[in-house]
């Protein structure tokens, strides 16, 4: 008898990390039906066998679920901004946890079989006192997108416990890959390919542990397939400290840009400083990342050449 195809949900597939999931799964031999705000020519129609362009929480959402009955919902769709969230933090709230709420509560009624993954932060832990960071840290945000994670984890353990949906919470540290058009690489990368001089926030001491896209949706594969989704949560991260000063440098190198870099010494509030996750509950379903971070760091830069060229 022939397996039967399983279906995925991707809310946000039209966001950085949903295409990655998007392909990854389609190619994995999933249906891979997509929920974003953009219009369908902006949409990786190429991996998804639907296309729904609606902002959630939307009306005709259970109809959708009662027809799909999907077997995973990833949960991509909100604003992923420190600064944002602390500009709009009304709109971060309602983006994440009454649009999660909302969500779940509609698979709750219309397709409870689903399993549900959320993709949460490293936010939630702040700056931790040590080094690497566990799943076992007591969180502890410093932004409202942290706090505002941190109440969508919350949200999935509370369906979880209380009505029996499948769910689970991944902890994403320092994502990035070619298509993103922010964030610290992007920042360095359009600075030296501008001029001869980079300015950056911050002492270059600050350090972040980085995981490459294609990564994040192996791993998900992985969770989706093999999690137990009672509600806990994972650190996915490439389980290495790297300094924004060693970063620049890969950057420079990568270019081959012989021009200088200046940090101004301060950062806005809100932002971390040092993080290197344990990586060793991932680890326990059998997945390792595979992208080091040179490799991946001369991937997006001359991606990000042929962009600004």
């Amino acid at each position: 008898m022939t397996p039967k195809t399983k279906t995925i949900l991707i809310t946000g597939v039209c966001g950085f990390i949903g295409r990655y999931i998007a392909r990854h799964f389609s190619k994995a031999g999933w249906r891979c039906v997509g929920i974003d705000i953009a219009a369908s020519e902006n949409a990786p129609t190429a991996y998804l066998s639907a296309y729904h362009c609606r902002n959630l929480p939307d009306p005709d959402l259970g109809l959708l679920l009662r027809d799909l009955k999907p077997d995973v919902c990833i949960h991509c769709a909100g604003r992923a901004s420190v600064g944002f969230s602390k500009a709009e933090p009304a709109d971060d709230f309602h983006n994440g946890p009454v649009m999660t709420f909302e969500l779940l509560n509609a698979i709750r009624l219309h397709a409870p079989g689903c399993r549900f993954i959320f993709l949460s932060s490293a936010a939630v832990y702040g700056n931790p006192t040590s080094l690497p960071v566990s799943e076992n840290n007591i969180p502890a945000p410093i932004s409202p997108y942290g706090f505002h994670k941190l109440q969508c984890e919350h949200i999935c353990r509370e369906f979880s416990e209380i009505y029996d949906i499948k769910t689970t919470s991944i902890r994403i540290f320092s994502a990035y890959g070619q298509g993103l058009r922010r964030q610290v690489l992007w920042d360095i990368c359009q600075k030296a390919l501008s001029g001869s001089i980079i300015r950056l926030q911050g002492t270059g001491q600050e350090s972040r542990d980085f995981i490459h896209a294609v990564d994040i949706a192996r791993a998900l594969l992985v969770i989706a397939n093999g999690a137990d989704m009672r509600g806990e949560f994972y650190n996915l991260a490439g389980g290495m400290e790297t300094t924004i000063a060693d970063l620049s440098h890969m950057i420079q190198s990568a270019l081959n840009w012989d021009g200088e870099i200046h940090f101004e010494g301060t950062l806005p509030p809100g932002t971390p400083l040092n993080w290197r996750a344990d990586i060793s509950k991932m680890s326990s379903l059998g997945f390792q990342p595979t992208i080091d971070l040179q490799e991946g760091v001369t991937r997006f830069a001359n991606w990000c050449r042929t962009e600004y060229l």
